[in-house]
């Protein structure tokens, strides 16, 4: 049995040891940003900061009500207009490396792109490694059935002991096709199997998306590319089905922004970061479908914990 269950791996929360810094460019700006995550107080959860802005205006919590635009990428925003974009890759690296609190520094407007997948966010963050903090870790634990669909796309919650992901996709492409995946995730199968897993797209959208202001730093170095049924890279694909795993990737990212990984199993359905969000907003609403849990006193550091303990909801 895995010995680093994500974010139920003990019963303190984790922060950076030290800053880490990224330098990028952007997949839809194409402007080159440089990223700093610095080590934060506990409970404070994760926050990104604009180092090109001042006062309020410039910090917007990495929290689900604050996503203001899911069109391609996940985009977070506050009251003051102002925004930061494409942060799923980078939400899936802290929820993979277990780091609950930090401070995410940008001078632009959108998180580089990197090599397309989490796996360089990763890297950096192992690099410098997690310190333990003087509080509790809480999770967030899945009551009961939770549903959103949109045509024959969906995104669902089930209770479950663990946290789980599953994804279905289906393409017209022969280069993808039909892919599912299934996984309890745990902080070394997100590194080995699913954190290299790269954004995808397709060469004939290219022009009408960078028409709309997007894609105009995607290139075959960010991007797995299809041309009818051919990946166009010319190293081909990390995984036979490195599209589905991405779509967890990108899952695993969009659900951190509940400000704590779940206890249960999400299932995808063709769902994508808009239905992702929406799933967050359903769950939120219904009381009944959610608890916030802690570890049991008990917990021993670095053990897997089944969280038992339940707490009133706020």
């Amino acid at each position: 049995m895995a010995q680093n269950r994500i974010k139920t791996e003990g019963m303190l929360q984790r922060t950076l040891a030290k800053p880490v810094r990224c330098s990028g460019v952007g997949l839809h700006t194409g402007a080159t940003v440089t990223l700093t995550i610095s080590p934060a107080e506990p409970n404070s959860g994760i926050v990104f900061r604009r180092t090109d802005l001042s006062g309020p205006a410039a910090v917007i919590p990495a929290r689900w009500d604050h996503v203001v635009d899911t069109k391609l990428c996940t985009v977070i925003g506050n009251a003051h207009g102002t925004t930061i974009g494409t942060i799923e890759h980078l939400m899936s690296a802290l929820a993979g490396c277990g780091v609950d609190n930090a401070v995410v520094a940008l001078d632009n407007i959108e998180v580089p792109i990197m090599d397309g997948s989490a796996a360089p966010f990763v890297e950096a963050i192992e690099r410098v490694g997690t310190v333990s903090q003087n509080a509790p870790r809480r999770a967030i634990r899945i009551l009961k059935p939770v549903t959103v669909t949109e045509g024959n796309k969906s995104a669902t919650f089930t209770p479950d002991h663990t946290t789980g992901f599953s994804f279905e996709i289906d393409f017209a492409s022969k280069a993808i096709a039909q892919q599912s995946h299934e996984m309890e995730l745990d902080a070394e199968t997100f590194r080995d199997e699913i954190s290299a897993a790269r954004t995808f797209g397709f060469l004939h959208e290219v022009e009408g998306l960078r028409k709309m202001g997007l894609a105009r730093g995607g290139s075959l170095d960010n991007a797995v590319v299809i041309s009818g049924d051919e990946v166009m890279n010319e190293g081909g694909l990390r995984f036979d089905d490195e599209f589905v795993r991405h779509k967890i990737l990108d899952a695993v990212g969009d659900l951190y922004l509940a400000g704590a990984m779940f206890v249960g199993h999400f299932h995808g359905v063709r769902s994508g970061h808009a239905l992702n969000n929406q799933l967050l907003r359903a769950l939120f609403a219904d009381a009944n479908a959610w608890c916030y849990e802690t570890p049991p006193s008990t917990a021993l550091p670095g053990a897997v914990w089944h969280a038992t303990e339940r707490l009133a909801v706020a």
